[in-house]
């Protein structure tokens, strides 16, 4: 009870004391002057029929007004009072001050023929109140009274824009009678225009909401150590009903046994000017395994409702036990992983390993053919009488453009760079042996260079040599590969007689190759062929050589 007594106390101490960090929110256009010179000895009201009206304050030792025509109807300052036409008048004070009074009859006034103003602001947020009947009064300055005192003289922040009051913030105290007082000049006569708005200044009308912890969840711990259950709850304020929050005990094994948690006070911190968090925490001194048997339920109460949640504990996987069998699992399954991606890519993996980083090193003497040169005609095959092996370089590249490949790569590399080739259609014979002869004669060579088009992926004999060249490569063989691509995306859009076989459809995505570009790539001095000398081997030293 005492605990509770003293969070009720903080909580509303901190509500009273915590506008005053907010002051600052209407600096630009705060309200602190009285409003215009006002002569005491004699004023002049106004007011509208049927609105409640207050009669000034001046003197503490006199409050009483009274109607000079009418001796019987007198009012006290500083109290409400409907008016009615008849109350029009002059009223003096004793002390020899006067007061005349107009009431307005609606219907003669039909600008000022509006109901008092009924305005409802939620407290915590800034407010705006209207003052009525401002448009009757063009340049008129305002001043805001609440009751008989004037705002700007109150502690508090607020500003006067266009006739309308700003609180910065709202407060619940502010519920109740403002009075919008319109100075204006008339015929030489200070008069003052009041005008009532009525107030209602609302909190936030929620139960709690608990943030912290989240419902069913679970608090790892560890045995034998202490722990604190931290609840965390946002209110809206209250005066007549302080925040209840509590923490209580679920006995299992009791079934629906609960027992109220005795804890520390609650802390109280202001979040917003009408919500606060209340923070209630429970402390474990030693874990054992009679906790992780319960659950734990935070309740938070007000007028408007209530909000729970229960969560449980559980006890911490130590890192341990994952240096023991997660990082062992997750090893295991990274390597299994390489393995699978080996054994898809094995062949591909082999290749690139052989073609890039491990040439043999060959004996040029044991070797009967510097280049084996595969291609299958594309075109028509041109005559090349009264071209002799001694035509200079400048005679080919006035008629390159009119060759394929298949003709300008032989004439290049045996007449102008002095290669010894080895071509099927000139140094085979067709034959039973005709096989052997060419897996023989790609062994006897330095490199084989296949020329590679749809019509060379659609003739089985010249897929015969590329995979014949492949697997003489897989056998540690110091033999070379080299593709020269007529199209590559126009290569297999031709059907072969038998669809490829696997190790040359693999072979070809790694196996080092050369683009070959009609026109430009025919030119004997155009980067192809730079790039085409750099990848052949050195030719053998023979007395054909150039």
């Amino acid at each position: 009870m005492v605990s509770t007594n003293r969070m009720r106390d903080g909580y509303i101490l901190l509500f009273w004391v915590f506008p005053v960090f907010l002051e600052g929110c209407c600096e630009k256009h705060k309200q602190r002057d009285k409003g215009p010179f006002i002569n005491m000895r004699e004023q002049h009201y106004r007011v509208v029929e049927g609105e409640m009206f207050v009669m000034p304050c001046t003197n503490k030792e006199v409050t009483k007004y009274e109607m000079r025509e009418n001796g019987g109807l007198y009012f006290h300052c500083g109290r409400e009072f409907l008016t009615k036409v008849e109350h029009s008048g002059n009223y003096t004070l004793v002390n020899g001050m006067s007061l005349q009074l107009q009431v307005l009859e609606k219907q003669r006034y039909p600008c000022y023929n509006t109901k008092e103003e009924n305005v409802e602001l939620l407290a915590g947020a800034g407010g705006t109140i209207p003052c009525p009947g401002f448009n009757c009064s063009l340049g008129a300055s305002v001043t805001w009274y609440k009751g008989n005192k004037s705002v700007s003289e109150q502690r508090r922040t607020s500003c006067v824009e266009n006739g309308d009051l700003h609180l910065c913030p709202v407060r619940h105290v502010d519920t109740g009678r403002f009075f919008c007082d319109q100075h204006f000049t008339e015929q030489g006569i200070h008069w003052i225009l009041k005008r009532p708005v009525t107030v209602m200044a609302k909190l936030y009308e929620n139960p709690p909401r608990i943030t912290k912890p989240i419902d069913n969840t679970t608090d790892e711990v560890e045995l034998g150590k202490p722990h604190t259950l931290t609840c965390e709850v946002h209110f809206p304020f209250e005066v007549k009903f302080p925040p209840q929050v509590r923490w209580y005990v679920n006995h299992r094994e009791d079934g629906d046994n609960r027992t109220l948690f005795h804890s520390e006070n609650p802390h109280v911190e202001r979040v917003e000017y009408s919500i606060c968090k209340v923070t209630h925490n429970i402390f474990i001194q030693e874990v054992t395994a009679l906790h992780l048997k319960n659950t734990y339920t935070c309740m938070a109460k007000n007028s408007f409702g209530k909000h729970s949640v229960t969560i449980k504990l559980k006890r911490k996987v130590h890192e341990k036990w994952l240096l023991l069998f997660v990082y062992p699992i997750a090893s295991l399954a990274l390597v299994a992983g390489m393995a699978i991606v080996l054994h898809v890519k094995w062949l591909e993996l082999k290749l690139i390993y052989i073609t890039r980083f491990q040439r043999g090193k060959a004996d040029a003497d044991e070797k009967e053919f510097d280049v084996f040169l595969s291609y299958v005609w594309t075109r028509p095959q041109l005559s090349l009488s009264g071209q002799g092996p001694s035509q200079e370089l400048s005679d080919y590249s006035s008629i390159s453009d009119l060759r394929p490949p298949e003709v300008m790569i032989p004439m290049v590399l045996e007449d102008l760079w002095g290669y010894r080739l080895c071509l099927l259609e000139r140094d085979m014979l067709p034959g039973e042996a005709y096989t052997n002869d060419v897996v023989r004669a790609i062994r006897r060579s330095q490199i084989l260079i296949c020329v590679v088009s749809a019509e060379y992926l659609a003739n089985s004999n010249a897929v015969f040599v590329l995979e014949s060249g492949i697997k003489v490569l897989l056998q540690s063989s110091p033999l070379r590969i080299l593709l020269i691509w007529m199209n590559r995306t126009s290569a297999f859009s031709l059907e072969a007689d038998s669809p490829l076989p696997s190790v040359v459809q693999r072979a070809l995505k790694v196996l080092p190759s050369l683009d070959w570009k009609s026109g430009h790539s025919a030119r004997v001095s155009s980067k192809f062929w730079r790039s085409l000398r750099k990848a052949l081997p050195k030719p053998r030293v023979t007395s054909q050589n150039i």
